[in-house]
């Protein structure tokens, strides 16, 4: 025999219609009283749901606060809140977080697609990011563990593109400083003029930072960003020589600095780059373009 259908106008068997701890039954059309001291109804089952609602043309279930969550759903060992339909869950606000997802030992927020994109985003607004992400602990911002393809252009913000070499000695030599190849592949500061093992430039100085680091790994060895290409701060020596923009410069007897270059003869395979901001005199820091060669 099938469960019995129960009048909604009337009480249920085993219930108590009056105000004690069960509550009174309601009249669907009745309007419900509102209690300030606690909740306006509770229901729980430990076999079926708690709570049932149902509509063919409108919502089945609606939750509405005006200071605090509209509906909230936990569970001990299954999902606090689960949804299906044309979209599972659709979050909507005008001034915040549409979807906020927040967990204290794994993921805050996980897609999965067996037939598309797992993670979808999109903006409307010209100025904004589609998809961005963010470390408040300066860490990683955004991690892919596959191949990544982009149809449009890739904006690096700043300026040169470095690798990391390993450096010899426990010091980390200062951003700006010229550096040569060392015999074990290490690299060191420069110490004299017209150096063909010339490698480049610590990344760094001033307001240039480097865009991009090639061969960035954890290590305990002594590793820094060498500038490679593009538009680095270089410490120069204007004693060997005034510096003009456009000078071509290589290392110098000036530990660490780079000079204008006179011989052209001695300076063939020793040319860091060219100099973008005139010294006329003593030691500095310019902007330099480099152009190994």
């Amino acid at each position: 025999m099938g469960n019995p259908i129960f009048n909604p106008n009337e009480p249920r068997p085993g219930l108590n219609p009056g105000p004690g701890p069960a509550g009174p039954v309601l009249h669907p059309e009745q309007q419900v009283p509102v209690q300030h001291d606690k909740a306006a109804f509770v229901q729980k089952s430990e076999l079926l749901n708690a709570i049932f609602g149902g509509s063919k043309n409108q919502t089945g279930v609606v939750g509405e606060s005006e200071t605090f969550i509209g509906v909230s759903g936990t569970s001990e060992s299954g999902d606090g809140v689960f949804g299906t339909g044309i979209r599972g869950v659709v979050g909507e606000s005008d001034t915040f977080q549409g979807v906020f997802g927040h967990s204290r030992a794994n993921a805050g927020v996980v897609g999965e697609s067996e037939e598309f994109d797992g993670v979808f985003g999109m903006s409307k607004k010209a100025t904004a990011a589609g998809v961005s992400g963010h470390n408040a602990a300066g860490g990683l911002a955004g991690f892919f563990e596959g191949d990544v393809e982009v149809t449009g252009d890739i904006r690096l913000t700043n300026a040169d593109c470095a690798e990391d070499f390993d450096v010899s000695g426990a010091d980390k030599a200062e951003p700006g400083t010229v550096m040569v190849l060392g015999n074990e592949g290490a690299l060191s500061e420069s110490q004299r003029a017209y150096d063909k093992r010339v490698a480049g430039v610590i990344s760094g100085a001033g307001n240039y930072k480097p865009g991009i680091v090639l061969d960035k790994r954890q290590t305990s060895s002594n590793r820094q960003p060498v500038a490679l290409m593009g538009k680095v701060f270089c410490k120069v020596d204007a004693t060997f020589g005034a510096i003009e923009a456009g000078d071509l410069l290589t290392t110098s007897s000036t530990p660490g600095h780079a000079m204008k270059t006179s011989d052209p003869f001695k300076a063939f395979g020793a040319v860091i780059g060219k100099a973008l901001r005139p010294l006329t005199e003593g030691q500095g820091l310019i902007p330099i373009l480099i152009a190994l060669q």
